[in-house]
């Protein structure tokens, strides 16, 4: 079982751990920061009030295992920077527990009634933890990415608050 709460600069140190190549960087954040991740970049992410990021704690141990964030756009919210960051978690169900947390907030607490999220398309255990969430993909959304002489394509997914409903009804 996880739980969200802030994230703030007290957390800044093991999310960079968590950052520790290119690869990983632009696979949990996009083009947004540059490698090395930096206390002055996550000040900048985070001074957006239309960011809201939270740490992913472990509610059994009482340990902060990941990171997640909602960004709000004219049109709707996006999920992202979403990041287990012991890998021995990984593949765990805990990725699925992160989402219905970040829609719930995002449909309840913020009202927004559609939320979108990016993901690359290789990242397929990522992308069937949005699609049982009820993610569709939105096909004519999509980016590309250059990371290390290799082009990486992210691919856009969304739900609206009304699918959420009866997904949540669901559980």
């Amino acid at each position: 079982m996880i739980r969200l709460e802030k994230f703030d600069h007290n957390c800044y140190d093991q999310l960079i751990s968590w950052a520790d190549s290119t690869e990983a960087l632009m696979q949990f954040a996009g083009p947004a920061f540059t490698f090395p991740l930096t206390h002055e970049q996550l000040n900048n992410s985070l001074s957006d009030n239309n960011r809201f990021a939270f740490q992913v704690i472990d509610t059994r141990r009482q340990t902060t295992i990941g990171h997640a964030e909602i960004y709000l756009s004219e049109q709707s919210a996006f999920l992202g920077r979403i990041l287990i960051g012991d890998k021995e978690l990984r593949g765990m169900g805990i990725g699925q527990q992160i989402v219905y947390h970040l829609l719930d907030f995002a449909f309840k607490d913020l009202k927004q009634q559609i939320v979108e999220l990016n993901v690359f398309d290789w990242n397929v255990s990522a992308i069937k933890c949005y699609e049982k969430a009820g993610f569709v993909f939105n096909l004519s959304k999509r980016a590309e990415r250059k990371v290390n002489g290799q082009t990486w394509i992210a691919l856009n997914m969304y739900i609206d608050k009304q699918k959420w409903e009866l997904f949540a009804r669901a559980l």
